[in-house]
């Protein structure tokens, strides 16, 4: 039906008919186990990374992937598994990669649980991808729909909370207006909030892949940058 639609479109010269996206061929009870498995990994974790935050990317995987039509199964899967490697980074203080060895562990998790090669390739890829400070890029719509919900979740309301969570984890002071950010560090007692926005949370706007992650993007920015503006002004006692 598809096909005879698609060859109706070639001739009048419409754009041809996307295929419906896979909604629901993952079994329940293999994505209930993935997640339950996800979900171990995250008994110790840092309340900024934690597994609350894996749950509003999943959310958030789902809300674009039904609008770009991806693949459904590939983005619940790779968001339940994409920071479960964060522990080791953290402890590392940031010299492992947590995708790198997230994709690692995915792996291992994925074949347990009798999910295809082809589909784990993807699942794979995607979770090796979504880092903002990775080596590669998404190359896939799945990847690119993983990346800008996970860094959607960095920004916004909050963006701000977790951004002072993890300025509290490290032992960061409260905030520095007059910050030269290059001249700190991260994992030191500079790591601040607003350093974090400097550096990579004021740039996520233009990172996004998709039509709707830079819709939502706009918002969250824009919240975030007022946030931070009227915090200088507060820290000086001008309001």
């Amino acid at each position: 039906m598809n096909s005879k639609k698609n060859r109706r479109a070639e001739k009048t010269g419409a754009p041809p008919e996307k295929r419906p996206s896979r909604q629901d061929r993952l079994s329940p009870r293999v994505l209930e186990a993935v997640r339950q498995e996800a979900k171990s990994f995250f008994r110790n974790a840092r309340g900024s990374h934690d597994w609350d935050h894996t749950q509003r990317v999943y959310e958030l995987c789902l809300r674009l992937g039904r609008k770009e039509r991806a693949d459904l199964d590939v983005l619940r899967l790779a968001a339940l598994l994409h920071d479960i490697g964060r522990d080791e980074e953290d402890r590392s203080n940031g010299r492992t990669c947590h995708a790198e060895k997230g994709a690692v562990l995915a792996r291992k998790i994925l074949k347990k649980n009798g999910i295809d090669e082809e589909r784990t390739a993807k699942i794979v890829r995607c979770i090796e991808t979504h880092r903002y400070r990775g080596r590669i890029v998404p190359d896939s719509l799945e990847g690119k729909i993983l990346f800008d919900a996970d860094k959607l979740d960095s920004i916004g309301a909050v963006g701000v909370g977790r951004a002072f969570l993890f300025a509290g984890e490290v032992g960061a002071r409260l905030h520095d207006p007059g910050i030269d950010v290059g001249k700190t560090k991260p994992y030191t007692k500079e790591d601040t909030a607003y350093r974090e926005f400097l550096v990579k949370l004021s740039r996520i706007k233009a990172r996004m892949f998709t039509a709707e992650g830079r819709r939502i993007a706009r918002g969250r920015h824009k919240f975030m940058a007022d946030f931070f503006r009227r915090l200088n002004r507060e820290t000086v006692g001008k309001i």
